[in-house]
């Protein structure tokens, strides 16, 4: 029923808690966040990357009248599809509240993952003094 899903290696579709996307130099990164129930052998998330589609396009005119081109990147074909399917399952967050409660999440994770990764430096830093 998800074939693009599938392909990416996910299942079970059913067990999506939520998703999302954002740009990193030329690649688009998906992140979906799983359902943790008991016997679960996947982890909370998965992370995929895509390469950004360049496509070259005619721009303005430049020195002297001459035509010129710009290159664009866009979203893979193939992300796109994805992202249709996770809309399908109705990801979208329904209330405030389980927003605000979801930022909040993301929030404390982030702050979890800077201050391991502070650590991770103080320690090298320690081992070359």
């Amino acid at each position: 029923m998800y074939p693009n899903l599938r392909d990416i290696g996910i299942r079970n579709p059913e067990n999506i808690k939520r998703y999302s996307l954002r740009k990193e130099g030329d690649k688009d990164i998906l992140k979906v966040y799983f359902r943790k129930s008991t016997g679960m052998l996947i982890g909370r998330s998965s992370k995929y990357k895509f390469q950004r589609q360049i496509k070259t396009v005619s721009g303005g005119q430049h020195n002297q009248h001459i035509q010129g081109t710009t290159e664009l990147s866009e979203i893979n074909p193939t992300l796109h599809k994805i992202i249709k399917e996770l809309d399908s399952l109705s990801l979208q967050v329904s209330t405030e509240k389980e927003l605000k409660q979801q930022v909040l999440s993301d929030l404390k994770h982030l702050q979890s993952v800077v201050d391991n990764k502070i650590q991770e430096i103080e320690n090298k830093l320690d081992k070359l003094s």
